[in-house]
């Protein structure tokens, strides 16, 4: 067992959310109980993750996308309601962390998607991507087929580049607008969650090979990796919980 507001000044000072300007509010969305005992981690705190956590009695639920995105309507109705009474009636404590999660450097979903894909020397390169370089040049196609190995989703991979792949650049979720970094810093490929009508010709006019991973898939490791590092300090339960989303 572990004290809420314990835990919450650890992420706190691990993930340094006031360094992030960001979409959402990061850290305590929903207040639930003060003591916790078992942490349910997932991508996103849908009505399917809410349930599986309440049929895990979680104290807490651990995410990365969460509740309250600038510029969404601000009642709390229909769906959004739902959500929240489910969390108010079983006493259960949503936390988020949205881009502080993506850019730490040990827990970060892009740190760790480094390790899933096995891209060594994985390195801020400016913002929110980062590069790293493969142990060995692989063909884009064989590199395509890693990826969905690895992810267990066949990535959308487009564009015209290098016959072979060394020099790597990624960011996790919606980054597909980040491509330019990739160009700039004379990458081979350049790898995101999703994909854009006009990342398809950036990628065949400027000679990069693009590879849309899933949002879903590329940000299932960060609150997996935050989830184990709180069960370690605090002895408290952790279990991740995969709600599959297509995209």
């Amino acid at each position: 067992m572990a004290s809420r507001n314990e835990i919450l000044r650890t992420l706190n000072d691990w993930l340094a959310p006031q360094d992030f300007k960001d979409y959402c509010p990061n850290g305590l969305q929903v207040e639930g109980t003060e003591e916790v005992r078992t942490i349910v981690s997932g991508v996103t705190a849908s009505r399917a993750l809410v349930d599986a956590a309440i049929e895990a009695d979680a104290d807490m639920i651990l995410v990365h996308h969460g509740y309250f995105w600038k510029g969404e309507d601000q009642a709390i109705r229909g769906m959004k309601r739902d959500r929240i009474k489910r969390l108010l009636e079983h006493d259960i404590n949503l936390v988020a962390y949205h881009l502080p999660l993506d850019d730490h450097p040990e827990y970060g979903n892009n740190r760790q998607l480094a390790e899933v894909l096995g891209i060594l020397n994985p390195r801020p390169l400016g913002g929110l991507v980062w590069q790293g370089e493969m142990s060995a040049p692989m063909a884009p196609r064989a590199f395509a087929e890693l990826i969905g190995e690895r992810l267990a989703r066949a990535p959308l991979w487009v564009g015209d580049g290098s016959a072979e792949i060394s020099r790597v650049g990624w960011c996790t979720g919606a980054a597909q607008g980040f491509i330019g970094s990739a160009l700039e810093a004379g990458l081979d490929a350049y790898i995101s969650g999703e994909i854009s009508e006009p990342t398809t010709h950036t990628a065949r006019e400027c000679g990069i090979h693009y590879y849309a991973a899933g949002h879903h898939a590329t940000e299932r490791y960060g609150v997996q990796a935050l989830g184990r590092a709180l069960e370690q300090t605090f002895g408290v339960s952790h279990r991740f919980i995969d709600c599959d989303n297509p995209v």
